[in-house]
């Protein structure tokens, strides 16, 4: 597989989108696995508009193998070289009838395993005795996410839309944005496909109006060490 257009984008673009990572049976066993996951525990969230299990791969830990085949370990060193590991994971499920959008940010915190003051990280939250900062923005530069596609997900059924080259400007609010200036694109990925993004990148999705529903595994990447006294809440080695 020919990666260089991609690494371009990712440059360039600030995301990609890169389809076939998964053929239509491992979908299909990655539905399985998630479907006969225990959802009792508390890192499983369900409401009208989505189902989400949060520290996904902690939650339901036989889908990493199906995840992480050769084609996906391939695409994660050939764009960005070794090192790096897996430090959040979430599942989503979005309903075909699903009301459920998200506004344009930037995703600026990552999850730490404590709260302590540290120069250059801040401000703090904690979400369901989860804590989150946000660090220092060379950490944020480096990051990247990978969401995987377990249904066709277009405009109509909350397909993330995105600012390309917005990840340049590094902090950027949305009630700065210059519409005058940005292009919005909607990012459509299949069934199987992937789409990889830096998290400075802007991005939103709007609510699903063609009564198909979302499935999408959202993994977040980093080689970072932290600062002394806290670490990553989900470090995973790949």
């Amino acid at each position: 597989m020919d990666l260089t257009g991609h690494r371009f984008n990712i440059a360039h673009d600030g995301f990609t989108v890169v389809e076939d990572m998964y053929t239509g049976a491992e979908v299909g066993a990655i539905i399985k696995v998630i479907e006969s996951a225990d959802r009792s525990g508390p890192l499983f969230r369900k409401t009208d508009d989505v189902f989400a299990i949060r520290q996904f791969l902690k939650a339901v830990p036989d889908v990493a193998p199906l995840l992480f085949n050769d084609r996906l370990k391939s695409v994660i060193s050939n764009i960005f070289g070794g090192g790096y590991f897996v430090v959040k994971s979430i599942y989503f499920d979005k309903p075909g009838s699903s009301n459920w959008f998200v506004a344009w940010h930037q995703d600026l915190t990552i999850s730490v395993d404590s709260k302590i003051d540290i120069a250059g990280y801040g401000p703090w939250t904690v979400k369901q005795n989860q804590f989150a900062v946000q660090p220092p923005i060379n950490i944020l530069q480096d990051n990247f996410t990978i969401r995987i596609h377990l249904d066709d997900t277009d405009e109509e059924n909350g397909a993330l839309k995105v600012l390309p080259g917005s990840q340049l400007k590094e902090i950027y609010r949305p009630e700065n944005i210059d519409w005058q200036q940005e292009t919005e694109v909607s990012c459509s990925v299949p069934i199987g496909g992937i789409m990889i993004m830096r998290p400075l990148l802007m991005h939103a999705s709007n609510r699903t109006t063609n009564n198909k529903k979302r499935r999408v595994v959202h993994i977040e990447f980093s080689r970072a060490e932290l600062a002394e006294g806290i670490d990553w809440a989900e470090k995973n080695f790949l």
